[in-house]
């Protein structure tokens, strides 16, 4: 079906982007087989890192003249196969086109390149009196990547996810033809909406080459709150109150007391309070420091009501750096707490995250492994994780099976999805097809086949 790439397509690449950044064979460093979880691994052939939309669409128009299968990547923070070369063929790297373009300060959009990193552009935000709103936990994340996943992240409970960001996108199609869909407008109701079909495609319809990206004002002030409680029960369950409390935090992200334990063995570092089974961790802001007491004051008496043990202000740098980088440092910490683990990455209702959750202490206590699980509460985000342990490699990948089966067809009861914001890459495709059905999975397979005839664009990924 597909092409493999000659002597002289390497000669072509090279021609396109310097021999220095086309790479073959033992040159390639093994880590380019996976991403971050490493659950699926393929080499590919050849490696080119690009540096302009010009040279995407040379590389495309090759690839599409000689049926050469695509793949692209990024930071490689994915967790679901997403950018890993399953057919051989080219893995197409953008870290290098990684320039802030420009910042339109009249209309609160900046123009970026897809290998600018999320914190890179926070900070760059920041600087300018601005903020960029999605805040998924990996920051050293592409902006490509997470367009091409729809991150979501901690402030979307107040903010929304990363296609409510997203104005316009250059993109190159598989035939090699440069196109925008959207425009730096505020409002487009002028036909289907394209560019959002690209944003969450995972790399299956074209390739990101820029974005412009809507900016928010900086808020002046910003606090957070950490709560703890006596069980994950009674924790959960105050999340909905507080949403109907008319205050609106940035964001609500629970924790259990071990998932703390991993992060603070694996940064060295303490935090504020390790005595409780369950917390909450709440961050409000605004333009005055009385609106914000006011809020945090209203959630903290909230939570003292239902059950709450304490409530402490992070208002200094020092709290507020150790409390979020343990947080930011979860995924790294468990994963350093095992021999191998895998996600699942499900959204549910708000009212049922401690049904689910309640749900993976059953399934731990059932086949004798550790989920471990932390997430978004606020919208029902959950990152639960299997750890394999001391489990051999049969018994690996047979209690993984049936573990995954049981929480998706859970996620599905609740009313919930396979995917909150991680996507489907080549992972978790049998989870999203058996959720949907066979009419939505052909009308995407459908959509596939219009932007990408040939399949060579990431194939074997989402829904094929």
């Amino acid at each position: 079906m597909y092409s493999k790439v000659t002597a002289a397509d390497i000669a072509a690449l090279q021609a396109i982007v310097g021999e220095q950044d086309v790479l073959t064979g033992e040159a390639i460093n093994p880590d380019y087989a996976h991403d971050e979880l490493g659950g699926v691994s393929q080499m590919p052939e050849v490696l080119v890192r690009v540096h302009s939309t010009e040279e995407i669409s040379k590389i495309m128009r090759l690839a599409y003249a000689r049926t050469i299968p695509v793949t692209v990547r990024g930071s490689g923070t994915g967790l679901v196969g997403a950018a890993v070369p399953i057919h051989g063929g080219i893995l197409l790297e953008t870290t290098k086109m990684n320039k802030i373009l420009r910042l339109d300060e009249h209309n609160l959009t900046v123009t970026v390149q897809p290998g600018v990193l999320l914190m890179e552009l926070a900070a760059f935000a920041e600087e300018h009196d601005f903020l960029y709103p999605p805040d998924p936990g990996e920051k050293s994340a592409t902006i490509g990547g997470n367009i091409s996943t729809n991150a979501g992240g901690m402030r979307a409970v107040k903010y929304g996810v990363t296609r409510d960001y997203v104005r316009s996108l250059t993109v190159v199609l598989p035939n090699g033809e440069i196109q925008t869909f959207g425009a730096a407008v505020a409002k487009n109701s002028s036909g289907y909406s394209l560019k959002d079909l690209i944003i969450g495609s995972e790399g299956t319809l074209a390739i990101i080459c820029e974005a412009v990206l809507k900016l928010v004002p900086l808020p002046k002030v910003s606090v957070s709150l950490l709560v703890p409680f006596p069980d994950m029960k009674s924790a959960i369950e105050a999340v909905p109150h507080i949403i109907r409390s008319k205050v609106t935090p940035t964001a609500i992200e629970y924790m259990s007391r071990d998932t703390i334990l991993f992060s603070e063995s694996y940064l060295g570092k303490r935090f504020p309070d390790t005595k409780n089974d369950a917390y909450i961790l709440l961050t409000f802001d605004g333009n005055t420091q009385t609106q914000v007491d006011t809020d945090m004051s209203v959630v903290a008496d909230l939570c003292l009501q239902l059950g709450a043990l304490d409530a402490y202000i992070v208002d200094t740098e020092e709290r507020k750096k150790s409390v979020w980088s343990a947080r930011g440092a979860f995924l790294e910490a468990i994963k350093a707490s095992t021999t191998e683990m895998d996600e699942c990455d499900v959204v549910v209702p708000g009212n049922q995250v401690d049904t689910f959750i309640k749900f993976t202490h059953e399934l731990a206590a059932e086949f004798q492994v550790r989920i471990p699980s932390f997430g978004h509460a606020g919208d029902g985000n959950l990152h639960v994780y299997i750890c394999r342990d001391a489990l051999s490699d049969a018994d690996w990948e047979t209690t993984k099976a049936a573990i995954f089966d049981r929480m998706y067809a859970k996620s599905v009861e609740l009313g919930g999805l396979v995917s909150g914001e991680h996507g489907i890459g080549y992972a978790k495709r049998e989870f999203m097809k058996r959720q949907y059905g066979p009419t939505p999975v052909a009308l995407m397979q459908g959509i596939k086949r219009v932007f990408d005839e040939k399949n060579i664009l990431n194939p074997g990924k989402v829904c094929f």
